[in-house]
């Protein structure tokens, strides 16, 4: 296969595991949201009882934006991590950044994608062996996989850790407005590399953005994998939930 079927392999890949963190982080925080109202009642107690659930990953999030600022000399205001409504959104926490330049900018707003990363996949290869799991259930190593996840279910704190990979993992993601200066960085990355393609240079473009994307690719695969084999039976018990108690109280919860 050539350099070009590999990176849009790699490109398929990356993009399909990111559509499944999409996808489980659209779902948690609107069922999350939907089962908290459902127990209450009332709808600044379950924002406040939805927040307090995610709370160590609203904290990493916003820390993130805030150090990284820090570091590449950008000012910024009180960090708040406490609810609240903007519009029809619901915004679990913010930090003010001076108003800066596309590079710093992108950096300020992607720290918490980084930071959130760095932890799930730290946990998921220290303490879960989900690189080990993932390799066995790849090779339909059926056998293995379960006693490496009963294993798992042993590890020393095991639900503090599951949890801390949730809360992380389903608030790492950035928001709009972490992502507005990333489509003119985009812009000037396609510019810099039509440059180097056009004095010469594709073949060592290529090579190198190849390189760089199955290190890229692997970790986010590890990611992913992380996440959902502690998202999956959360979603479970989470939808489970909304249903006993939409039969108990006799209402049908409507997602708009």
């Amino acid at each position: 296969m050539d350099v070009i079927g590999s990176m849009v392999i790699l490109l398929i890949e990356l993009l399909a595991v990111l559509g499944l963190l999409l996808w489980a982080d659209r779902w948690l925080h609107r069922h999350l949201q939907g089962l908290m109202f459902l127990l209450t009642q009332d709808q600044e107690l379950a924002l406040w009882l939805y927040a307090i659930v995610l709370l160590p990953g609203v904290l990493l999030h916003e820390l993130s934006h805030a150090l990284v600022a820090v570091l590449v000399g950008v000012k910024i205001g009180r960090i708040n991590i406490l609810p609240q409504r903007a519009g029809k959104r619901i915004q679990l926490g913010f930090v003010p950044v001076q108003q800066t330049d596309f590079l710093r900018a992108s950096l300020i707003g992607g720290a918490p994608l980084l930071f959130g990363s760095i932890v799930v996949v730290a946990v998921g290869y220290g303490v879960f062996a989900t690189p080990e799991l993932m390799g066995a259930l790849s090779a339909g190593d059926l056998r293995t996989a379960f006693t490496l996840f009963v294993a798992l279910l042993r590890a020393p704190d095991v639900w503090i850790w599951v949890y801390l990979i949730f809360a992380v993992s389903n608030t790492m993601l950035p928001s709009r407005s972490d992502v507005h200066a990333w489509p003119f960085l985009g812009f000037v990355v396609a510019l810099i590399a039509g440059f180097i393609v056009f004095i010469g240079g594709a073949s060592v473009l290529l090579d190198s953005v190849g390189r760089f994307l199955t290190v890229v690719v692997r970790w986010v695969i590890l990611l992913g994998a992380s996440t959902v084999l502690v998202d999956l039976p959360i979603f479970l018990l989470i939808y489970l939930a909304i249903k006993i108690v939409e039969r108990f109280r006799g209402v049908r919860l409507e997602y708009k």
